[in-house]
């Protein structure tokens, strides 16, 4: 991708060998704001497993108590008796075989799909539509639930999903460029913070190899990675 002028220029403000306390580097990445629109914040954690083996696989939910400043568009999948429930909490888009039909005619333009248990097997012939997509609901992640209308609401506030790649990097957005600083930090830190409980029994050696904030346009910051730097940071 080629950059522009004022990336460019961005770029040589961040020392990309060393590693910024958080309020540094959420600091700095305010200051090298590139784009005229609001720009996301992301997250990338590289860890020391291997998600070859399943005894290895980073997978879970949190929730920022900020939210990711995003918009979110949830269609949830349940029978009838769970429409007014799903509809009261914010969902933006609620049914059964009708909106299956429309995910098999090529339609998928939502974030977050919450179902009841109840639909699965019918949710699970479109499998291969909405696994390549992130769209397919799982218990793990509160997406499978009979409490919809709670999962709704947790979705719309903040509540993001994650799983490790096949490379052993976590990501995730964290905010918008516009949050103010401590709104940035306390989202930043309640997503490491979660990713160190999850630390897998199976996982030898160092568990988080490295840590970067980025803007959409801008250039990534590296995040001081110890354990205690991550705990303490305020």
């Amino acid at each position: 991708m080629k950059l522009t002028k004022k990336q460019k220029e961005n770029s040589k403000k961040i020392d990309v060998t060393k590693e910024y306390g958080l309020s540094e580097a959420v600091a700095e990445l305010k200051k090298a704001k590139a784009a005229k629109f609001d720009e996301s914040v992301d997250i990338a954690m590289r860890l020391g497993v291997d998600p070859k083996h399943a005894d290895q696989v980073v997978r879970g939910t949190v929730s920022l108590p900020h939210g990711t400043g995003k918009t979110v568009r949830v269609l949830v999948i349940a029978k009838p008796e769970k429409h007014d429930e799903a509809r009261e909490a914010g969902a933006d888009h609620v049914g059964f075989d009708d909106y299956i039909k429309k995910i098999q005619d090529g339609w998928t333009d939502i974030d977050v799909i919450i179902a009841s248990p109840d639909t699965m097997s019918e949710l699970g012939k479109i499998g291969k539509v909405l696994g390549p997509r992130g769209l397919m609901p799982n218990p793990k992640s509160g997406t499978v639930t009979p409490n919809v209308g709670q999962a709704v609401k947790e979705v719309k506030a903040g509540k993001i999903d994650f799983r490790v790649d096949k490379t052993g990097i976590v990501h995730s957005t964290v905010g918008k460029l516009s949050f103010d600083e401590n709104m940035l930090k306390a989202n930043i830190l309640a997503f490491i913070n979660t990713i160190l409980k999850l630390k897998p029994a199976a996982s030898k050696g160092t568990y988080v190899k490295s840590i970067t904030i980025s803007s959409t346009m801008g250039p990534g910051v590296k995040l001081d990675k110890s354990v205690s730097a991550i705990k303490t940071a305020a």
